[in-house]
């Protein structure tokens, strides 16, 4: 099996929010872009919610969710994995979740891009659960989770704006 890497986080200053991945899938990796392949959902919802297109280059992207207080990075740091497939992973070393948190106070939420990221959370930095910051295991933007229309995954994301908003 391959070592695979994600990528470093992108936060503002004034991050209300943190999404969170687990591990960035093959076309991602490729293009060292977060949620590349062009049939996840990601960029549609979040352009739908907070007023861009998807079509922007990456780097205005993530310079508009930092904008909007929405901060980017995955649970892993590091795993085995071949494809792009959560199921797939092996031998996982996490991110510093916490430190991050500890260097960016202003986020108080924690949103988990699918059960994958959420249950990596959980297994390393189980103490998070119990600090007080708001935890949400949000479904998968990954076309691998199509159980799910589009309309129903927008509409669980659309708190993420209510929440920067306020």
């Amino acid at each position: 099996m391959t070592q695979k890497h994600s990528f470093p986080p992108s936060v503002y200053p004034g991050a209300k929010v943190l999404i969170l991945g687990s591990m960035p899938g093959e076309e991602s990796l490729r293009r060292q872009e977060y949620y590349a392949f062009p049939q996840n959902a990601f960029w549609r919802i979040m352009g739908e919610l907070f007023g861009f297109s998807r079509d922007l280059p990456y780097a205005e992207r993530l310079s508009r969710l930092g904008e909007n207080g929405v901060a980017l990075w995955d649970v892993l740091a590091s795993c085995r994995r071949e494809g792009s497939l959560d199921t797939k992973i092996s031998d996982p070393v996490p991110n510093d979740i916490a430190g991050l948190l500890e260097r960016n106070p202003g986020i108080t939420h924690i949103f988990c891009n699918g059960s994958a990221s959420f249950l990596f959370l959980k297994r390393y930095h189980g103490e998070l659960f119990r600090r007080g910051i708001s935890i949400v295991r949000l479904p998968s933007t990954s076309p691998a989770a199509a159980a799910l229309p589009y309309r129903e995954k927008f509409a669980a994301y659309s708190v993420i704006a209510e929440i920067v908003k306020k």
